[in-house]
């Protein structure tokens, strides 16, 4: 049974969408699979990984008969990558083969039932539910996705800890070393609680979401959340366990700040990271009268040292920090300036924030060197 005609690139947009969450190495063989269900000219391609699964639709299928079966996601997009952009693709059923023919091209495929293929159990109903615009669910990913810490063994950090409050949304991310917050208002959310997002399911989101006013619904339940955009549904199992309480660690009484030029900042932070060792990463920073002295160094005494011009007039400060914890709030902070707030503490984390967006604040801890 044929199941689709249509062209190379009509094809691999929507594979290409679900095919991101697909491991390499699985458990159970068929997750290297996804699953194709046509139902008339509808087709849904459907990957899964047992804790996200995303769905995106597509209408090139062939007759009126309904069909489902299950290919290598990996191999499929691979012929379909390697095949010229001219003239049709067509995807055909048979014998338990699935035959790709492109012109003068043809492949045969091994294919799995679609039986088989374990698709994620979703509620009958869903507990919280609102849309916003994709560009600021992406804006909210893009300034604390950072700071989720990867394979922790509290496995509560390696995610993205989402608060619901009436008429605005957090955004939660940390490691233990550093902590990043946004947030953004909202309509639709009528009741308080919060949830923690997957690392992968946020990474995930990242790809697939634009920078357009389009809007993307919600839904939350015990266990689920379930993000819908344009032709995508991306369900994601949610982490369980206890967040640490961000807004005991987010500083209020700070008095001692300046402003400095985020371009300029990273720049100097680049270049004395060279001389870092790889292990540490650690950068000296040295407060003074209107000026921001960095410096590092290595095991085999080579030594960086950078100046940078700014309005500061309280006492001196000598504090050391993970050089890559700054380049990284660095690289997503797209404002002209940032404004980094300290304490005369040498333990004491030092805040910054960005004077276009109140929202954003990113706290990280010193360390000795």
């Amino acid at each position: 049974m044929q199941l689709v005609q249509a062209t190379r690139d009509e094809v691999l947009r929507p594979l290409s969408t679900v095919a991101g969450i697909v491991e390499r190495r699985n458990t159970m063989p068929i997750l290297a699979n996804i699953l194709l269900r046509k139902e008339g000219t509808k087709l849904a391609f459907i990957a899964t990984d047992l804790e996200v699964q995303i769905t995106t639709h597509a209408e090139f299928g062939v007759g009126e008969e309904n069909e489902s079966t299950t290919v290598a996601a990996r191999k499929l997009l691979d012929i379909l990558r390697a095949l010229p952009d001219s003239g049709d693709v067509k995807l055909t059923l048979a014998s338990a083969k699935l035959a790709v023919q492109s012109g003068k091209s043809r492949f045969a495929l091994q294919t799995m039932p679609a039986t088989e293929f374990p698709t994620l159990a979703q509620p009958e109903q869903w507990d919280t539910s609102f849309s916003l615009p994709q560009k600021t669910l992406k804006h909210l990913f893009n300034m604390v996705h950072f700071a989720m810490a990867q394979q922790d063994i509290r496995y509560y950090l390696n995610g993205l800890l989402f608060v619901f409050e009436p008429g605005f949304l957090r955004a939660v991310a940390t490691d233990g070393h550093r902590l990043a917050h946004s947030g953004s208002p909202v309509e639709g959310i009528e009741s308080k609680h919060d949830v923690i997002v997957p690392r992968k399911t946020i990474l995930e989101m990242q790809r697939l979401l634009s920078d357009t006013d389009e809007p993307v619904h919600i839904d939350v339940a015990t266990g689920q959340i379930r993000f819908r955009f344009g032709h995508v549904e991306l369900v994601s199992k949610l982490v369980e366990g206890k967040f640490p309480d961000f807004t005991r660690v987010i500083p209020s009484n700070y008095t001692r700040h300046f402003l400095i030029n985020r371009e300029i900042l990273q720049g100097a932070l680049q270049r004395a990271a060279i001389l870092t060792t790889d292990k540490l990463k650690g950068v000296r920073l040295q407060l003074s009268e209107n000026q921001l002295k960095i410096s590092s160094s290595n095991t085999e005494q080579e030594e960086a040292q950078e100046e940078i011009d700014i309005d500061y007039s309280h006492e001196p400060l000598d504090v050391g920090f993970n050089v890559s914890y700054l380049l990284d709030v660095l690289a997503n902070v797209k404002t002209e300036n940032i404004q980094w707030s300290v304490q005369p503490d040498v333990n004491a984390s030092a805040l910054i924030t960005s004077p276009d967006d109140e929202h954003f604040k990113y706290v990280v801890m010193p360390m000795r060197i």
